[in-house]
């Protein structure tokens, strides 16, 4: 492996012009494709072989028209009135007008024909149709579906709900903010704003190629709306990270005199291994998603996965092309004039180093303690879809979910309904007369009524109110027990189903807990083989994995005591803290896996190499320690500030995955990276890198210490110019 990247890191040095032609080339044909192609991505979640998936299949067969998205309009009287006064009803009258002309509306029914008045009279509910799903309608659609909001002719208050106007999360100033705080911490680092400059420009081509990458594959498949961020997200995180280690490499070997086009081949085959084995492990675990078999899911991970791989093939050709390019410009000006030594002056890493390793038994038992601590909260982790309840409190989405809870509990946000399907009418509307009779003794339901019927009669429709919210637990056991009371009607060819946002949620969660296992295994397994490889230690990629479990423990226990529990909500931008999207668990799984093991891989990789090259295991420790603290350290804080750029966006989804990927990157690389890792390698001294002798003769060389490369060291010579 190493031999095979220092001939292409040679390679890329000296055919620079011709390596950055063809990237400039592949650009600019992705980006042809991506503005010629490139279709739309998908709100909607398809959840293939589940009940509720099932249901909804069946009415855009047999009953178009409620397939379509269906919307209610808050409407209250002002203070004082009801909708019954005169000048209130005809307002209610002019609204339910103007909503029926809303560009795809077919249906627009107003409070007094659906009965839809709160008990008091000062509250109703418009219920509206359109013909199309939600991702579906135009943007002229949703815009004026939008705009109905305001106060009508005497003083009616109207609140257009539901979520018809959410689109694709934007991408604004605030991960601008994110990508500004990584080029501060690149110029620290490196002291030069080429170096930093260049760092910077390599993962932002590798991210544009992945985002005109995924854009055109919109044109042949569904791609969710998610998908771009978290493809941003991950593509600029990793494209700075894994450019910074491979150009650090490079300054450290300038610095120690080496020739640069020697030192461009160098870098590329010791830190382009780790950066190689690295990417693999990330790519691995996004890919891995698939195995759930949820389509959003496949295409968010595959999406990130790509844009990851580029990541990777950006730093081991490119970034030797552009680091030919800068010479030794890629050092600071002071560096450049001084004396190469041999022996530079060690920094904290090494200091800290040596603390972690004379201190190893209470730091691994304060460490794993105090994870532990943190884990605590995650027990109580409540999983649903997102509702009007998590929206932003000043959007029309929140304020109506607010009214209608007030005015007709919250269950009436989120209705389920029952989808019964025969081959006569009789026999359905025979069977629906049965299902009311079960639903309205049921815990939990305040009303249960028919509802739409397809023209023929077989297919029927019943809506049922529960008493609790769409996200609560309480609805959660209503759609288990509804389920359970009605489906055992269904006799010869009927068929009875429950749908509706609480069901898919249900059904949601259902389905990714039943897949955690077998996608944990595969992933997991896969990378220990992967890091078995690479470290050629059974204990090592153990060790690795443990961590993980560490890290994920903690960082689930701090999402949900902020965004579930609320605590400290405020500091994050949250307004209503609530359950946790159904998949954010194994998103972050996913992703923070694959960044574990980034810097497991950065960290041991270089440990590896000094104890290779004949250090005692506790000094290679510290040296590996002492030479990565610095690279890993600004890594990560490159990697947490993307991230957290995502933050403050006012998407909660997208809000949730930011806080969570920064929190994990944190505690992974700097309480599980730099201490507890090198802690425990110095507790097992060689038993780290044992090695059964029978696995050793089966297990192929990779050699990503660069072991083969290791020749007679020639003396420090002055820097050589640029050939």
């Amino acid at each position: 492996m190493a031999n095979l990247l220092y001939r292409l890191g040679r390679f890329s040095y000296q055919r620079r012009r011709l390596v950055a032609a063809l990237w400039a080339l592949f650009l600019v044909v992705l980006g042809v494709g991506a503005l010629t192609l490139g279709g739309k991505t998908a709100n909607t979640f398809s959840i293939p072989g589940t009940e509720s998936q099932r249901a909804l299949d069946a009415l855009k067969q047999e009953l178009p028209a409620a397939s379509g998205a269906s919307a209610t309009v808050v409407v209250k009287a002002p203070d004082g009135k009801t909708l019954a006064d005169p000048a209130v009803k005809a307002a209610v009258g002019v609204t339910v007008g103007k909503v029926a002309k809303v560009p795809e509306v077919i249906a627009a029914i107003d409070p007094f024909t659906s009965k839809a008045i709160s008990p008091d009279g000062t509250t109703g509910l418009i219920s509206v149709q359109f013909d199309k799903p939600a991702d579906e309608l135009a943007p002229e659609s949703s815009d004026a579906y939008d705009g109905l909001s305001g106060l009508s002719s005497g003083d009616l208050q109207v609140v257009p709900g539901g979520q018809i106007k959410a689109g694709i999360p934007e991408i604004g100033a605030t991960e601008v903010i994110g990508v500004a705080v990584a080029a501060v911490v690149l110029v620290v680092t490196f002291g030069s704003l080429v170096a930093a400059g260049m760092t910077l420009l390599t993962a932002l081509l590798g991210v544009l190629a992945g985002m005109a990458g995924l854009f055109i594959v919109t044109a042949f498949t569904d791609v969710s709306s998610t998908a771009p961020i978290l493809a941003l997200m991950l593509g600029l995180a990793v494209g700075i990270d894994y450019s910074l280690f491979i150009s650090s490499r490079h300054r450290s070997q300038l610095g120690e005199g080496m020739d640069p086009e020697e030192s461009v081949a160098r870098a590329t085959a010791t830190a382009g291994s780790a950066v190689l084995f690295a990417g693999a492990t990330v790519v691995i675990a996004l890919a891995g998603l698939s195995v759930v078999g949820v389509p959003f899911l496949t295409a968010m991970g595959l999406a990130a996965a790509a844009t990851v791989l580029t990541a990777v093939l950006v730093a081991l050709t490119l970034l030797p092309a552009l680091l030919g390019f800068v010479g030794d410009r890629v050092l600071p000006r002071k560096l450049r004039k001084a004396p190469a030594t041999a022996a530079p002056a060690e920094g904290f890493g090494f200091r800290w180093g040596r603390l972690v390793t004379r201190l190893r038994v209470p730091i691994v038992a304060v460490g794993i303690i105090g994870l532990g601590v943190l884990a605590i909260p995650a027990k109580d982790m409540q999983l649903a879809l997102p509702d009007g309840a998590s929206a932003a409190a000043e959007s029309n989405q929140r304020i109506a979910y607010d009214l209608t809870a007030a005015a007709f509990g919250p269950g009436a946000n989120g209705p389920l309904v029952v989808v019964v399907k025969s081959n006569d009418a009789a026999t359905s509307n025979a069977l629906v007369q049965q299902v009311l009779g079960k639903t309205q003794g049921l815990p939990d339901v305040v009303a249960a009524q028919p509802a739409a019927a397809s023209q023929d009669g077989t297919t029927r429709l019943l809506q049922v109110i529960p008493k609790s919210g769409p996200a609560s637990s309480e609805t959660a056991d209503l759609v288990k027990n509804l389920r359970s009371a009605v489906q055992p009607l269904a006799t010869g060819d009927a068929n009875i189903s429950v749908t509706g946002n609480t069901a898919v949620g249900v059904d949601v969660s259902n389905k990714l807990s039943d897949a955690l296992p077998t996608y944990l295994f595969v992933v997991i397994g896969l990378s220990f083989l992967l890091l078995l490889l690479a470290f050629r230690s059974v204990l090592v990629p153990l060790k690795a994995t443990l961590g993980f479990v560490l890290t994920i423990g903690a960082t689930f226990g701090i999402t949900v005591a902020v965004f579930q529990e609320g605590h400290l909500a405020s500091l994050v931008g949250l307004d209503s803290p609530g359950p946790l999207v159904s998949f954010l668990p194994i998103i972050m799984m996913g992703i923070l896996f694959g960044l574990a093991m980034d810097y497991e891989v950065f960290i041991v990789s270089r440990v590896r190499e000094e104890f290779v090259h004949g250090l005692h295991a506790n000094d290679a420790t510290v040296q590996g320690l002492g030479h990565g603290a610095r690279v890993v350290t600004a890594a990560a804080l490159i990697m947490a500030s993307v991230f957290a750029g995502f933050i403050l966006v006012e998407d909660p989804i997208i809000k949730a995955i930011g806080f969570g990927l920064t929190i994990g990157v944190l505690i992974d690389a700097f309480v599980v990276r730099m201490t507890l890792v090198p802690a425990i390698l110095s507790l097992l001294g060689d038993r780290a890198w044992w090695f059964p002798r029978w696995l050793d003769r089966i297990t192929p060389r990779v050699d990503i210490e660069g072991e083969t490369l290791r020749v007679e060291t020639p003396e420090p010579q002055e820097l050589a110019s640029v050939r």
